[in-house]
């Protein structure tokens, strides 16, 4: 399958070239050609999450990976489960925090580190030399973990994390600015946006590009988005599974805590290769362009605000042109996404609400739970996504609370360990010359 680019249409490159190259000409987003679909959706449903995600991510990589490949690939990343937990008779959470990094990140980071290793590992054998690739990446939280994690040790391949400085929570910095390694980590004074601005500046600059190998794990990478569509699949499969415990379950809703939107892309592939999902609920916190948008029509980006909800922290939101092409284009039906934004005071409230319910959650997942009661609908049963283990905010959700919560091991491993990071201006020439340093 060709993946094309989103911009200049007439860019059209590999799943292997689509991810080593992250974007295209003049920024562009890559997207498939086509998107497969099933008939066989039960059959499909019945089968266990690797086997399943096997026979959902051939049609778009068969020309670069084999199945055997494939099969490895997807064991290797997808090693821990998604959890869907039951919160009432007509909500569920799905839990996508039980990777090595504790959020959903880790499924596709994972792969994403999978498959680039198989394409350099083969280039290598073509070519007799192995060209080291850099990874460039930006976070409002979460992917800094995962993918540092995902990379961690690879040969040849330099990863360079940069994130927002004293905008993320300490256990999220600590989970991958304390590693070392092929890691390094730039803290920005600025917001996430303008680490996303820099990453794009970086790929714009075709000197640089060429001369460090430049590639990005953001979901701007294709390979991301393409293993994120699995765990929806593996959502309605639990539900299906579940039918005779939570009776007939009506038309499935799911809401979403987004920030840079990639987790509503990978939902609406799932949705357009014949998942029954009814609609999407985008739950934003007080950083609303996409509310706003949908309502009025106008795009108009303020700035970045500050939230517990942290890792949605932004404004303009890389994803959204893919979003915006599935609409228009008809690939879904336009009436499946709302989005709503969700405030500081009504997300405490919520995690609060949920805990009286015997739900320890974070705030990102208190905004999907908060904007799928306001938009709910009868004969709807919704699936709010759990993004991270709550320990990850762990000061936020025991003020909140007034009650202590424990650290899984992954925290408590790195919480005592030194940040390795290095302070950087938001300026593109100081962070180009850091990357050729």
């Amino acid at each position: 399958m060709k993946f094309y680019n989103l911009k200049e249409n007439d860019e059209q490159v590999s799943f292997a070239q689509a991810v080593k190259q992250g974007l295209g000409k003049n920024q562009g987003l890559f997207f498939p050609k086509t998107i497969p679909t099933f008939d066989n959706i039960e059959e499909l449903l019945a089968l266990p999450l690797v086997e399943r995600s096997v026979k959902i991510l051939t049609p778009f990589v068969e020309e670069d990976i084999n199945e055997q490949e494939l099969t490895d690939i997807v064991t290797d990343a997808f090693n821990f489960p998604a959890v869907l937990q039951p919160i009432s008779n007509d909500r569920a959470i799905l839990e996508l925090f039980h990777g090595p990094t504790l959020a959903f990140k880790d499924f596709g980071a994972r792969f994403m580190a999978k498959c680039l290793q198989t394409f350099v590992a083969k280039d290598a054998k073509t070519t007799g030399e192995q060209k080291p690739l850099t990874i460039l990446t930006a976070t409002s939280g979460d992917t800094g973990a995962a993918v540092a994690h995902a990379f961690h040790g690879i040969d040849n391949i330099r990863v360079v994390i940069m994130y927002p400085k004293g905008k993320i929570s300490l256990l999220q910095e600590k989970m991958f600015t304390t590693l070392g390694d092929n890691i390094e980590t730039l803290m920005v004074d600025g917001d996430f946006d303008d680490c996303q601005a820099l990453v794009k500046k970086s790929f714009d600059d075709k000197e640089l590009a060429t001369t460090i190998g430049l590639n990005s794990a953001n979901s701007i990478n294709i390979s991301r988005l393409l293993a994120q569509i699995c765990y929806y699949f593996e959502a309605v499969a639990q539900l299906s599974r579940a039918k005779d415990s939570l009776g007939d379950l009506g038309d499935i809703v799911f809401s979403i805590p987004s920030g840079n939107f990639g987790n509503l892309t990978a939902g609406l592939f799932a949705k357009a290769m014949g998942l029954p999902i009814k609609r999407f609920i985008a739950a934003t916190n007080v950083n609303d362009t996409v509310p706003r948008y949908l309502e009025t029509g106008q795009w108009s980006p303020n700035k970045t605000v500050a939230t517990i909800s942290n890792a949605m922290d932004v404004s303009n939101p890389n994803n959204w042109p893919r979003v915006e092409h599935m609409l228009k284009s008809g690939i879904v039906e336009k009436g499946c996404v709302s989005s709503v934004s969700i405030d500081e005071e009504q997300t405490q409230s919520t995690v609060i609400g949920l805990g009286k319910l015997g739900y320890i959650s974070e705030p990102h997942a208190a905004v999907a739970y908060k904007a799928l009661q306001y938009s709910a609908i009868e004969g709807e049963f919704g699936v709010f996504l759990g993004t991270a283990h709550p320990a990850k905010f762990k000061d936020v959700v025991e003020s909140i609370l007034g009650q202590p919560i424990g650290l899984p091991k992954e925290l408590a491993d790195c919480a005592g360990e030194p940040i390795l990071s290095q302070e950087l201006r938001a300026n593109f020439a100081d962070l180009r010359a850091y990357l050729l340093a």
